[in-house]
């Protein structure tokens, strides 16, 4: 069947193109079939990628492998999901076991016990937990709660930092940077959103000082695409003192640094308490699940017998698949491991390595890029705009402009294609996330792909 992808005229001509479509003949077939079924041949944006995607059929710890027998060193980890790595032992005996005794009793499950009480022991602002199915059913419940108990309307959030796919937060992440609404989302939804830079202090007092109708604060603790831009640690407290302040609720969302930054997620680690926190990926061990903790005060609104005591109306929250058996058992598992283990600081100390061995070979290879990033995450800064004297020595994240850190190099399609040929799935942006699984042998064979794949831009001129 002829390869219909759309084309790329400054890569159609590659010699680095033309080997990954040589690796991957059948993840091409499968792609062209793909095409004519889903929009734009996938079923998440995050996977859109010209030619076309790797198709994986198994995984295992750190490494993956696609329909044509292609073995990866895998940075993306079940979009961050899998701190233990692939097929931890734990999570699949826990797993099975559940899923044995059936997938979904339409009723209360001992599982979900104890689950919740390894949230709330784990993370400091978990007094009361709610599960749901989803990080982004996570946030719109958190700001739905919000509302209710402040009795206010607007939302303050950052630039670029991510909170699901729903109506409030679908301006200022990709596009829609002035807060205009993006197809399908009312002009009244977007206007109760205030946008903002991160770190900006003035910017914040001054929008706290102007609008006296701030339910909620959202924010991710590390900066947004896991401290792709980063978030200043004192910023936190800043928001910390300015919500108390002003009667505001601020919301943290660990949907990716949750149990990875450390078992207590950004909060612990920081010592900076939120009102609520939004949880899921690595909460639900691998499986689909999510989670809003936090204050007993503020999620009493969803408590029938405290609603009625008070005289209030509750707010009203199903979800067929929260806190499932199979989920609450997995995540139960997974939770346990954190807690008792050093895992995240193994993913953490990995990714360091992985930082120090990226920006080595940048230097060697005499590229004006650096690699960077905290706790378990890399990003590679590919210096968009060409600006002269970039280095891993002299560059510094929290002195370079937002949109460049959020932006690439024309020739970062290609860095990814050699990657993938030589055998790293790194994500696009490009970086990734590190689990506890990865080693010695993954870092070897990934620093050999970079190397390599520098080399190969060099040839064509992209470097």
């Amino acid at each position: 069947m002829p390869d219909t992808a759309p084309t790329s005229p400054a890569l159609t001509n590659s010699e680095i193109v033309a080997a990954y479509r040589e690796k991957t003949p059948g993840s091409a077939k499968l792609a062209e079939e793909a095409r004519g079924l889903f929009p734009s041949g996938i079923t998440h944006d995050g996977r859109h990628f010209w030619p076309y995607g790797p198709y994986i059929t198994h995984a295992d710890g750190p490494r993956k492998w696609d329909v044509d027998g292609n073995e990866y060193v895998d940075y993306f980890g079940g979009h961050g999901s899998h701190l233990l790595g692939h097929n931890h032992p734990a999570l699949q005996k826990a797993i099975h076991e559940a899923q044995d005794k059936g997938t979904h009793f339409g009723a209360n499950n001992p599982y979900e016990i104890r689950w919740g009480n390894l949230v709330r022991e784990l993370v400091p602002s978990a007094e009361r937990v709610r599960f749901t199915s989803s990080g982004t059913e996570a946030t719109h419940m958190a700001l739905r709660l919000a509302r209710a108990h402040t009795g206010k309307t607007k939302m303050i959030r950052f630039l670029r930092h991510f909170h699901g796919w729903h109506d409030h937060m679908a301006t200022g992440y990709h596009s829609h940077f002035d807060g205009t609404p993006t197809p399908g989302v009312l002009s009244g939804v977007a206007e109760n959103v205030i946008l903002l830079a991160p770190n900006d202090e003035a910017g914040l007092m001054k929008a706290l000082a102007d609008h006296d109708d701030v339910a909620a604060i959202f924010v991710e603790p590390t900066g947004s695409n896991f401290g792709m831009v980063p978030i200043r640690p004192e910023f936190l407290k800043t928001l910390r003192d300015a919500a108390t302040e002003h009667g505001v609720v601020l919301i943290f969302d660990e949907v990716v640094t949750g149990f990875r930054v450390s078992p207590g997620g950004a909060q612990a680690h920081y010592g900076v308490i939120p009102d609520m926190t939004t949880l899921a990926k690595i909460l639900s061990g691998t499986m689909p699940g999510g989670a809003v903790v936090g204050r007993k005060d503020i999620l009493d609104l969803l408590d029938f017998e405290v609603a009625a005591e008070k005289g209030f109306e509750k707010i009203e929250h199903f979800g067929t698949y929260n806190a499932n058996p199979v989920a609450a058992a997995a995540g139960t598992a997974m939770l346990e491991t954190i807690r008792d283990t050093d895992a995240c600081a193994k993913a953490n100390a990995y990714a360091e390595r992985l930082r120090a061995g990226l920006n080595d070979t940048i230097r060697e290879a005499r590229v004006p890029w650096a690699a960077y990033g905290t706790f378990s995450g890399a990003h590679i800064f590919t210096n968009p705009k060409g600006r002269a004297g970039v280095s891993p020595d002299s560059f510094d994240p929290s002195a370079t402009p937002m949109d460049e850190l959020a932006a690439n190099a024309p020739c970062v399609g290609k860095l990814r294609i050699a990657l993938l040929t030589h055998g790293v799935d790194f994500n696009g942006w490009p970086g990734g996330q590190t689990s506890a699984a990865h080693g010695d042998a993954e870092l070897r064979d990934t620093l050999d792909a970079f190397a390599k794949a520098l080399d190969l831009l060099k040839k064509e001129g992209e470097l």
